[in-house]
């Protein structure tokens, strides 16, 4: 009996899907004009990084491309309708696949270790730059630019020591001259990226990192925050400029023909939280203000990170740490000027929530517990007392 000719797809459903697979390729099209800036650096710090990524997928490949070719040729060779294809049920072992199957992936990962430890020390971000790039090494004597990096709510502050200014999101530096950037924040924790320059570097409050880069071909560039750090995150971007010795002398000038002062006072009124900060330039900036940073002691009357460091290398100050039980409140001085953080509330800030609705599910509060299920709170209730986020006093050693 003749076997029945299968119905002919509708042509509803075949200009659709070749409806579907011209949009597939005009969309890839698309792509070609994509920069990938990751791929296409402009610094040699981030160019060794791209190298090293793909060394390491090349690596990799080494054993997915074989193996995902030798499982389509076992499945196509082995099929159940190819009666040519040997058969044998009880064959269980071969000492030269063995020795194929466990070499291989032995050997590249004996490389890709060395290759991790090479790259590991010659990229440390805290070693300074031997190389302009891999057909220049470092002259002696150059003077590396000293950026200092500042993440604040939701802005970058850059001073440059050497000249003296500072700036609000824009960064400048000479094409081929090495770049020291020492880097931290006045809040939370954030991330410091240029992705044609070099790897993301922390940020972290009470903390001093470093980075050294050069950027290689004049242009401007895009920097962000590459850690999530509250509401104005996604706009805190700036950008950076590759400029000649002349240019950047040019950038320096208008920097301190535009700029004002940053006084202390300046810089806490700067502290505050806001987003889509427009650029800014200073002409002069206080003195020591970058380490009064690093030891969260900008705001007047506060102890510094390294007195107090000090004052603990010596034993400690004894009865008289008391006095320093105020100096060493850090986290809540933004609440103290009355910029809080939207949301926050008991037990992290020590105040009562914002509104007494609960969670549906949620318990009362065991620490109020005249909050019922509900939600609800009784009138004439006397709020829960202010909890001391402080740590204790310093004991006595002696």
């Amino acid at each position: 009996m003749a076997r029945s000719a299968s119905p002919s797809r509708p042509p509803a459903r075949t200009a659709a899907r070749l409806l579907r697979g011209l949009c597939a390729v005009s969309l890839s099209g698309l792509l070609a004009g994509c920069n990938l800036v990751v791929m296409q650096p402009s610094g040699d710090v981030a160019l060794q990084q791209r190298n090293l990524v793909l060394a390491s997928v090349g690596l990799m490949l080494l054993i997915v491309l074989p193996v995902i070719a030798l499982t389509l040729i076992f499945a196509w060779r082995y099929r159940a309708t190819n009666e040519s294809a040997p058969y044998d049920p009880d064959w269980h072992h071969s000492t030269q696949l063995e020795v194929v199957i466990w070499t291989a992936p032995l050997l590249i990962i004996i490389a890709l270790g060395a290759l991790t430890w090479i790259s590991t020390h010659t990229l440390d971000p805290f070693r300074a730059l031997r190389r302009i790039d891999s057909a220049r090494p470092v002259a002696a004597g150059v003077k590396p630019l000293a950026v200092e990096v500042v993440a604040l709510d939701w802005k970058w502050l850059f001073f440059y020591p050497e000249y003296g200014i500072a700036t609000v999101n824009e960064l400048a530096a000479p094409v081929d001259r090495p770049i020291d950037f020492k880097i931290t924040a006045a809040s939370v924790m954030n991330a410091f990226y240029v992705p044609a320059l070099a790897g993301m570097i922390y940020a972290m409050p009470g903390m001093q990192t470093q980075l050294h880069a050069v950027i290689n071909k004049p242009g401007e560039y895009a920097g962000l925050s590459s850690h999530y750090s509250g509401t104005g995150f996604s706009r805190m971007t700036f950008k950076f400029h590759g400029l000649d010795d002349a240019g950047f002398d040019a950038w320096v000038a208008k920097a301190k023909a535009q700029g004002s002062d940053l006084t202390r006072e300046d810089y806490l009124k700067l502290e505050k939280p806001s987003e889509a900060e427009p650029v800014k330039y200073y002409k002069s900036v206080a003195d020591g203000l970058f380490d009064t940073i690093v030891n969260m002691c900008a705001v007047p009357g506060k102890m510094c990170m390294s007195e107090m460091m000090t004052i603990d290398a010596k034993g400690g100050a004894g009865k008289d740490s008391t006095e320093n039980r105020e100096r060493l409140r850090y986290d809540n001085r933004h609440i103290e000027q009355g910029d809080e953080a939207p949301g926050a509330t008991a037990p992290a800030s020590g105040r009562t929530p914002h509104g007494q609705e609960q969670p549906q599910g949620m318990k009362p509060d065991g620490n109020n517990p005249h909050v019922h299920e509900n939600g609800t709170k009784p009138e004439n209730q006397m709020p829960a007392p202010e909890r001391d986020s402080v740590a204790p006093s310093q004991l006595n050693n002696k």
